[in-house]
């Protein structure tokens, strides 16, 4: 078995103000204030004589490492992102950052907001814009009924409200 992985595309580039001021806030907090003091600690530890016994040390660079590997991805990310900031033109149909109702067979009632591959963590009911219900979603209108395939077969969804604030 190979350690092989084929590359992975990445998500949209689009990002609310919200999801972005988020991101920009963790780079700052992990560049600024994480990594010089877990920087001193591995230092300190390192004064401390022999290194390959030392668990401050050994978990200290390893910590270091992995804000590395964030902080790089952060800055990677954000460097090509779009930050939309206002609504569209036509506000009656879904585009990115609608908030949208969405109304199965038996009545039950679905709030999604359609955000950015990298916000959809941020909250309950948001979706990323590259998930198959968002994409069967945008540019549709009220009172248009979506087609969706899941694991559990097809599902069938009426808007029934759209809005952008």
């Amino acid at each position: 078995m190979s350690r092989y992985r084929p590359p992975t595309t990445p998500g949209s580039k689009f990002i609310t103000q919200e999801g972005h001021a988020r991101l920009t806030t963790e780079l700052d907090q992990l560049w600024r204030i994480e990594r010089p003091q877990v920087t001193q600690a591995v230092s300190e530890a390192a004064a401390q004589g022999d290194r390959s016994e030392n668990a401050d040390y050994t978990y200290g660079k390893r910590r270091l490492r992995e804000i590395d590997r964030r902080v790089r991805f952060l800055r990677e990310r954000l460097d090509g992102m779009v930050v939309v900031e206002r609504p569209p033109d036509d506000l009656r149909r879904i585009f990115f950052g609608a908030w949208v109702t969405l109304e199965d067979d038996s009545g039950e009632l679905a709030h999604h907001r359609i955000v950015g591959p990298d916000e959809f963590d941020l909250a309950p009911g948001y979706i990323s814009m590259d998930a198959p219900l968002a994409r069967a979603l945008l540019g549709k209108r009220l009172d248009d009924e979506v087609r969706v395939s899941t694991p559990a077969g097809e599902r069938t969804w009426l808007i029934t409200e759209i809005r952008y604030t």
